[in-house]
């Protein structure tokens, strides 16, 4: 043997021993722990600010991934209404615009067909093109987004409103109730004559939980207070989201039974409240109002309405589109049911206009009182 050989030969077989010690170090501290699948968490254990809402109590610990190396695509499928229904839909493009210039993320944005009958070919065409995450903002994705799940188990779906127990999916649901108790609050407060209204948009059990609470709130003001309600539509007709005549035409007759504020919950819907909380303030000489919902649709409105917003019930989608993108952007691993809350601004109302500035303090009192769980808001209609 070489001479030379034979003097490297106890220094070659050290070195490889050390690169075998190395790579198992590597191998077994490469990742953290996954929480368990199905489990729920509130928005308040991560922090994110989207718009004017801010969260910040942090997690003990976080677990990681490595960020993507490329800019990520995220897929946006509206319901029906779609980007400009000033409502539901937009308050998740207000989210997605926002992580767009924060992150200078790529995003493909589709609307369903008038009927919605398409929701699972949008959902589809975005995973097949590479989206990832793809959202389906609301609850009539259900169905379709298990469906999509299944076939698309590398495809990180997030549906807005409701539950879907796959893997893949991110379920962003909010407390509805906690928020419309604020608003129902201050109807409560601020009307003339002692009846107030609400209009549904479909009879379904997630509009029914707005109800539930409004009428909670109003009652802690004033547990005389009348209430009236209607739907515009019964499942499985979901046009009462997006039909604003068939909106103001339920609003001019609770006007014209007494009422002097509705609440809507019926998405596009909404702004036939304000032409006719207009309409009636003009022609009888009595302001009479309208509650927005989702977004503050004080801002949304045409200018013209604006007079006619009280307030509006925040219900953070934007919050929750932001924050599952920031996350899935940082390489943060979610997972399960993410509950968005009173708690943690997940949901709230709106002072724009400055209608409601003389009730804040009642508001804020009530307010505390249910995130400290002194009282607790139902969430079904009893």
């Amino acid at each position: 043997m070489n001479e030379n050989l034979r003097r490297w030969l106890p220094w070659i077989g050290i070195g490889a021993a050390v690169l075998v010690v190395i790579a198992i170090i590597v191998a077994g501290g490469g990742g953290g722990e996954t929480p368990e699948a199905g489990t729920s968490t509130t928005a308040a254990e991560t922090s994110t600010t989207a718009g004017e809402a801010t969260t910040t109590s942090q997690p003990e610990e976080t677990t990681t991934t490595a960020p993507p190396a490329e800019p990520v695509k995220v897929g946006m499928a509206y319901d029906i209404g779609g980007r400009g229904d000033k409502s539901f839909n937009d308050s998740a493009a207000a989210g997605l615009d926002k992580a767009k210039a924060d992150f200078g993320i790529e995003a493909k944005e589709l609307e369903p067909s008038a009927g919605g009958e398409n929701r699972e070919e949008n959902l589809r065409l975005l995973a097949e093109a590479g989206y990832n995450p793809v959202f389906a903002i609301g609850f009539a994705f259900a169905e379709a987004v298990d469906r999509a799940a299944q076939d698309f188990p590398e495809t990180t779906f997030a549906i807005v409103d409701s539950v879907v127990e796959q893997p893949n999916v991110l379920s962003l649901v909010f407390a509805e109730h906690e928020g419309s108790a604020l608003v129902g609050a201050a109807a409560a407060l601020k009307s003339e004559t002692g009846k107030i209204g609400f209009i549904g948009g479909v009879n379904i059990g997630l509009i029914q939980k707005f109800e539930a609470g409004y009428r909670w709130g109003a009652q802690q003001v004033n547990p005389d207070i009348e209430i009236l309600s209607t739907y515009l539509t019964e499942p499985p007709d979901f046009s009462g989201f997006n039909d604003p005549a068939k909106g103001k035409e339920a609003a001019l007759a609770m006007f014209e039974q007494g009422a002097d504020i509705v609440y809507h919950a019926a998405g596009g819907s909404g702004t036939g409240l304000f032409q006719a909380a207009k309409e009636v303030s003009e022609q009888t000489g009595s302001k009479v109002w309208g509650i927005g919902v989702d977004s503050d649709q004080y801002n949304t409105v045409d200018p013209e309405l604006q007079d006619y917003v009280l307030t509006s019930m925040l219900k953070r989608v934007d919050v929750a589109v932001y924050t599952t993108i920031k996350n899935f952007v940082e390489g943060v691993e979610q997972e399960g049911v993410i509950v968005f809350n009173l708690e943690s601004d997940g949901v709230g109302y709106s002072t724009s206009g400055g209608f409601v500035d003389d009730i804040v303090d009642q508001l804020e009192e009530l307010k505390g009182k249910i995130v400290s769980g002194e009282l607790e808001v139902p969430d079904a209609l009893g």
